[in-house]
């Protein structure tokens, strides 16, 4: 397959990376508050409100692999360009429903939100592979957490616009903003992204005759399948706290009883804080190595989740409590997007699609196991032993990477940096 390899200069990178980003985080934040009052118009309970939410989590985690072989046969800019516009489909489609009102069907409203989760996840996975596939090694890191920080501008400024869209014009209008925003946004991309993949090459034969190892030979390497595992634990760690479900369920029933405004305004003030330590995370990455943000991210994120634990155990005052949702949320921070940079270092030339198709569900499934498994174990012990199980995937991540991964980070000689930035 014929490749160009695109420039990596702030024009580009605003165009192709920060303006659909941003899109995309705000799209998914402006429906975000309109979903409950969609489901409770149609008659639904909040079990079956919570579902909406769950099978857009599903659409995420089925998409990896099969997006993964797509990216490889199909090329990076197919599967990019494709990823958004499917999502923009699924929110008209979800649209239709909300002005059905009453009438509209449950069923088809939890299809739609899993279409538009697949097509979220094809459009970061292909979007990270272009990333591994141009940027310099000195570039990823911030290049990734950038891709994530502007997401998160987007989640931020998108709930107050969709709520009052909602109250103007109706349940209706978050969706089909969301679908004109993803769509304009994605506009420049036809003109400037080209294809990144780089060109096949033959299978040759090793010196005794035997043919090559296959690409999931290649996965199996050093220090893939540990790349994995901590991906994973990772995930178990941070996926309650960035999907909010863990900390904000604790935080609204007792001893706190936190109302949704007052979860509100902590949550948004943190994700605000997030924001240049994530950015500020990419930088490190790039300048002095990976593991000198993921190890100390790791470790914090465990410690912080064992005050979080302590609080619960001690049933400690609200400021306290609040004291340990700052830790957390800067904690789980630290290692936004330092996962997926890892990622873009190790991943196969050759099979880079695949690579990310494995990885991310990987990551999802530790995600979707965060809150599930905290739940669990609140059930059968307390809250205490939910936290705790969460510390502890991060402390024996933090052991991993110490011991089995080496640092990624390769320094490139001035003539490989120049050549990367070509057009």
């Amino acid at each position: 397959m014929a490749s160009q390899t695109p420039r990596n200069d702030l024009k580009y990178l605003l165009l192709t990376l920060y303006l659909p980003s941003i899109s995309m985080g705000l799209g998914l934040g402006l429906t975000v508050p309109v979903i409950p009052e969609l489901a409770q118009q149609m008659g639904v309970e909040l079990e079956g409100a919570a579902l909406v939410f769950v099978f857009q989590l599903l659409g995420t985690l089925a998409a990896p692999l099969p997006t993964g072989f797509l990216i490889d046969r199909l090329g990076r800019r197919r599967v990019l360009l494709a990823g958004p516009i499917i999502t923009a489909v699924a929110s008209l489609l979800v649209a239709k429903v909300a002005l059905e009102g009453a009438d509209g069907s449950f069923i088809e409203l939890l299809i739609y939100r899993f279409i538009a989760g697949w097509g979220e996840q094809m459009w970061m996975m292909s979007r990270i592979t272009v990333i591994a596939d141009t940027g310099a090694s000195s570039q990823r890191g911030k290049q990734v957490t950038q891709m994530f920080g502007v997401q998160q501008i987007g989640n931020l400024s998108g709930p107050v616009v969709g709520g009052f869209a909602a109250v103007l014009l109706g349940l209706w209008a978050p969706f089909v903003m969301h679908a004109a925003i993803v769509v304009v946004a994605l506009i420049p991309s036809f003109y400037v992204l080209r294809e990144s993949a780089p060109p096949a090459r033959p299978r040759q034969a090793s010196a005794s005759g035997a043919p090559p190892p296959g690409v999931w030979r290649h996965m199996m390497a050093a220090p893939i399948p540990a790349v994995f595992i901590v991906q994973f634990l990772a995930n178990v760690t941070r996926g309650g706290v960035f999907g909010g479900g863990v900390i904000v369920t604790y935080a609204a029933y007792d001893p706190y009883n936190l109302e949704p405004d007052e979860i509100g305004l902590l949550r948004g003030s943190m994700a605000a804080v997030a924001i240049p330590i994530v950015f500020a995370g990419g930088y490190v990455m790039d300048r002095f190595g990976r593991k000198y943000t993921i190890i100390p991210g790791l470790i914090l994120s465990g410690g912080s989740m064992v005050f979080l634990a302590v609080t619960a155990y001690l049933e400690s005052s609200l400021a306290w409590f609040i004291a340990a949702f700052v830790a957390v949320h800067m904690s789980v921070n630290i290692i936004s997007g330092n996962m997926q940079t890892l990622g873009t270092d190790v991943a196969p030339v050759e099979a880079r699609g695949k690579f990310f198709g494995v990885s991310r569900t990987v990551a999802q499934a530790g995600a979707t196991l965060s809150p599930a498994s905290w739940s669990w174990l609140t059930a059968l012990s307390t809250a205490t032993v939910g936290f705790g199980f969460l510390s502890a995937t991060a402390f024996v991540g933090a052991l991993i990477v110490i011991f089995l991964i080496p640092e990624t980070l390769r320094r490139e000689q001035p003539a490989q940096a120049a050549e990367s930035t070509k057009t």
